[in-house]
């Protein structure tokens, strides 16, 4: 398998692609707009063809980059079918099984940050976009977003896979690329030494954290599978 993990530094985006060695044929998750030509760089350099690019949830802090890739990639918009977005091909619920060649990739629904966070396990490997962060989590203040879902969310469908797991998120601050389930489960700060749910919801309600940036751009832009051209509503 061929894997790459490639950053977007203005909103510090993770996206990675994984591609079938034996038939080229390649998914991209949470791809960013303003990369498009990064990863046609990459795709044509590695003679991949792009089947799919996943959405692990409705970005508020990025446009995706699923509508450019299916103008000039010709791939498929995967996210869970509670995201709202009309224009998706794939809408995925859990448990949801796609193959790219030898590789499959399993959707594990992880709400609470949002209503449509869907987390993918490949092998060993789980990209959990903002669901579970390296030390902490997603926020829960916007987009349906609860926190009692969320502790939920982590504790059955990501804390329940094994310890030497790899975690790839959805973004990092602090210049870390990976993790581990059984190092989250153990020492994450928000939800690791046995954090009951109790004191997980109230942690996340005093959080006090600013209006996100970009939310009014990005957010009717993702319902509409990046499209910059929908209309920008609060």
């Amino acid at each position: 398998m061929l894997f790459k993990q490639l950053f977007e530094p203005e909103s510090s985006t993770y996206t990675y692609l994984l591609a079938c060695e034996d038939t080229k044929q390649a998914i991209l998750i949470d791809p960013v707009a303003s990369e498009i030509e990064t990863y046609l760089d990459l795709l044509e350099q590695h003679g991949l063809s792009l089947v799919y690019s996943l959405d692990t949830h409705v970005h508020a802090d990025h446009v995706t980059g699923a509508k450019l890739l299916k103008e000039r990639a010709g791939s498929k918009a995967v996210l869970h079918r509670n995201s709202g977005v009309p224009c998706g091909d794939i809408l995925v619920t859990d448990g949801c099984l796609l193959r790219i060649g030898s590789i499959e990739v399993e959707a594990r629904y992880t709400p609470g940050h949002t209503n449509a966070c869907t987390s993918y396990v490949v092998d060993n490997m789980v990209f959990t976009g903002d669901a579970l962060l390296i030390d902490g989590c997603g926020r829960t203040d916007f987009q349906e977003g609860d926190a009692g879902t969320l502790y939920d969310s982590i504790h059955n469908q990501l804390f329940s896979l094994p310890d030497d797991t790899v975690v790839y998120p959805g973004h990092d601050y602090k210049g870390r690329t990976h993790s581990s389930i059984g190092h989250e489960r153990e020492f994450n700060a928000r939800l690791g030494h046995k954090q009951t749910r109790e004191d997980f919801i109230e942690l996340m309600k005093h959080l006090d954290l600013p209006y996100p940036a970009k939310i009014d751009v990005a957010l009717p832009a993702n319902k509409a599978c990046g499209n910059v051209d929908a209309d920008c509503k609060k």
